[in-house]
């Protein structure tokens, strides 16, 4: 029994030896929640309002024959080709010709032109007898009218000849082009081509009242396309309608897109985000790093090792971030990943 106990107490002394290191272990040892922080510096920040629709040509044209004659599709002198759909064309440049010499021989286009340089001749011998007496003032008139006539005459002769060509009505491309069989005759009032000008395009967007008082003219747009994800075109308001439809409660506005790269086309659907409020210099941060509790929202900053729990008030606001007016300042150590399990004053780790 001697010996028994001799063995046993100092046994016992071992154990509660290590259970009093393994307690004091315990409490020197306070677990360091893992967090990930930036630091704060003064950003920008936008608001936008955001729309969709359908984008359309800020000038288009079809053309017609204005009068009958034998096809002539003209030839592109940059393809050396005739001209066909998706070239690009110059204003006043001629893209098809109607023939028909029976109607430019009746035009009598020489005859009348010889007329109007002799009655213009005459006009001139009028005007210098009358200074010397030599006319009357009737004769002077009637000279006068002999002139005016042959002028409009000549002039109009000349504009029924120009209609037997077809003209590029403005600088653009041609995207419709009906088929005619060159060298054979077309009446008047044949659909012969479409011309679009799309370097700038225009959109139509309706947008509730409430914004009413955030647009403005030339407001800057960002303008969007799922086939040109990579790519932010700019544009601009145009054009803004003063009236709410009673019936949808929205008002009526039009964006002027800079498509000069053409990387849209009409037609195509987009999407619009309309710069409404724009701050420089001021507190912005991820919007996720907010915490909302029953009294306010609130976030949590890291100083020394410990995280404290700051209560904030917000402003503008976008998809991603949002400004805090105050709560926070320039410089503070903002936890942005592992707040989630966060109190205040918890120890936590920085981790990069």
């Amino acid at each position: 029994m001697k010996k028994l106990k001799n063995g046993i107490i100092p046994l016992l002394l071992m154990i509660v030896l290590l259970s009093c290191n393994n307690e004091e272990s315990d409490i020197q040892t306070e677990i360091k929640i893992p967090v990930s922080v930036v630091s704060i510096k003064p950003q920008s920040i936008s608001k936008f309002i955001e729309t969709t629709g359908t984008v359309y040509s800020s000038k288009e044209g079809t053309m017609k024959s204005e009068l009958a004659g034998i096809y002539r599709l003209q030839v592109n002198p940059v393809t050396g080709k005739p001209f066909a759909l998706g070239d690009a064309v110059k204003a006043g440049q001629v893209l098809i010709r109607l023939q028909d010499n029976e109607f430019e021989n009746n035009l009598q286009l020489e005859s009348k032109k010889l007329k109007l340089e002799l009655s213009e001749n005459n006009l001139k011998k009028q005007e210098s007898l009358y200074d010397k007496g030599g006319v009357t003032q009737t004769d002077l008139k009637n000279a006068s009218i002999e002139y005016v006539n042959a002028k409009y005459t000549y002039e109009d002769a000349g504009i029924q000849k120009e209609k037997m060509a077809v003209k590029a009505p403005f600088t653009g491309v041609i995207v419709e082009m009906p088929y005619h069989t060159e060298g054979v005759r077309i009446e008047q009032g044949q659909e012969l081509l479409k011309v679009m000008e799309y370097n700038n395009l225009l959109m139509d967007v309706k947008l509730p009242e409430k914004h009413l008082p955030e647009i403005t003219l030339n407001q800057l747009v960002q303008i969007t396309n799922y086939n040109i994800a990579k790519d932010t075109i700019n544009g601009r308001i145009s054009q803004i309608s003063p009236v709410i439809n009673a019936d949808t409660k929205t008002f009526q506005s039009v964006l002027q897109i800079d498509n000069q790269k053409r990387l849209l086309r009409p037609g195509m659907f987009i999407k619009a985000a309309i710069l409404s409020e724009k701050r420089d210099s001021t507190i912005v941060i991820p919007k996720e790093t907010i915490i909302s509790k029953q009294d306010g929202k609130v976030v949590f900053t890291v100083e020394n090792g410990i995280a404290t729990e700051k209560k904030i008030t917000t402003g503008l606001e976008n998809l991603d971030v949002i400004e805090v007016l105050s709560g926070l300042k320039i410089n503070d150590r903002l936890v942005v990943s592992g707040f989630e399990t966060l109190r205040n004053k918890s120890k936590v780790s920085v981790i990069q």
